[in-house]
């Protein structure tokens, strides 16, 4: 057993520091992102902010409201076949959004059904398990990139630099990172294991950029607001669960409460989620999420609104006229402080 001393951030023990700026209008500044994936080759170019692949977000009425403002999704796993196929057969959406997969056999086999029939129109691939730790993992991407080197290739969760380090030499293109931040997440209260998501991303950023790889931070996102520090941390995409959740384009069911129309929304480690697609909660395991109601929020416009406004408010702050300089131009404020020495020094 060893205690790290070191400090380690959420999004809400810090705030970004503003700075002189030429910006009069936050119509001035760039939000979009243009990439050159280190494995794949293939080129990117949009607004770097990914659906979560929760059945609620990660649906392809959201694939196609997002699309629209330049932003992806990454597909929930529980599609048929042939609705995969026939949306990636659709202008423009196989170089926009992601298709989703576990480690599983019956994992693989689906993605090959699929890619033998693709014709080439799903060339992005999101690997997603919650421990991106353990040696199944590692040898599941190695086995992915060996057959199929031309995809770009997400994969996670991951919390730490040397494992960001690993899995980019393993041949993944964007390392997602997040362990425990999401708002249905409970892995944190069950297992006792996570990572603050601001360090998380400040550390894993630094290592995937010293090997040409990138980072997307995938969780812990509450408000416009962290958004801007994910990306002034050095993250390269972002996705979002929560803050996209109980609108019009989401999959889960609406039910009315005293009158107020709800939208259910749950983690994919949730009972309820493992009581919908696996029969239910393995004899071996607890669940690691939760349920909630949302109010129903109408369709994603107005939050979309909210959530890249925010973002180009956060660099005419910085004056930050691109959002790749957005992390040049940061500088964190620590607002926890004076609480850390009131409580741990007095």
């Amino acid at each position: 057993m060893r205690i790290e001393q070191d400090i380690k951030l959420d999004f809400k023990d810090v705030l970004i520091r503003p700075k002189r700026s030429t910006l009069t209008s936050r119509s001035e500044v760039d939000i979009s992102r243009e990439f050159v994936f280190l494995h794949s080759k293939k080129k990117y170019s949009g607004i770097p902010i990914v659906a979560a692949n929760m059945d609620a977000t990660g649906t392809l009425e959201m694939a196609r409201a997002l699309a629209r403002h330049r932003l992806s999704a990454a597909l929930h796993k529980h599609y048929s076949d042939e609705e995969l196929l026939a949306f990636f057969a659709e202008p423009g959406a196989g170089a926009s959004h992601f298709y989703s997969m576990g480690i599983t056999v019956p994992d693989l086999e689906k993605f090959r059904r699929i890619m033998d029939k693709a014709n080439g129109t799903i060339t992005n691939v999101c690997v997603d398990v919650a421990n991106g730790y353990t040696k199944a993992f590692i040898s599941f991407i190695h086995k992915l990139r060996a057959a199929y080197p031309e995809i770009t290739l997400m994969a996670g969760n991951v919390v730490t630099g040397e494992m960001t380090e690993e899995l980019i030499l393993d041949g993944v293109d964007i390392v997602k990172v997040g362990i425990g931040p999401g708002s249905v997440c409970t892995t944190r209260k069950m297992a006792g294991v996570g990572y603050p998501q601001l360090s998380a991303i400040i550390e894993c950023a630094d290592a995937a950029h010293g090997l040409g790889g990138l980072i997307c931070a995938d969780g812990g996102c509450t408000s416009p607001g962290d958004l801007a520090k994910a990306f002034g941390a050095g993250a390269d995409f972002i996705m979002l669960g929560g803050m996209l959740a109980g609108h019009d384009e989401c999959g889960t069911d609406f039910v009315e409460v005293n009158g107020v129309r709800k939208m259910r929304f749950y983690g994919m480690s949730s009972r309820e989620a493992m009581n919908k697609y696996s029969g239910g909660v393995a004899g071996y395991r607890a669940s690691e999420g939760k349920e909630v109601l949302l109010d129903a929020r109408g369709p994603i416009e107005a939050t979309l609104q909210d959530i890249l406004g925010g973002v180009r408010s956060a660099c005419t702050y910085v004056g930050a006229t691109k959002l790749k300089e957005l992390s040049k131009r940061t500088t964190f404020v620590r607002v926890t402080q004076q609480l850390n020495e009131v409580f741990g020094k007095s």
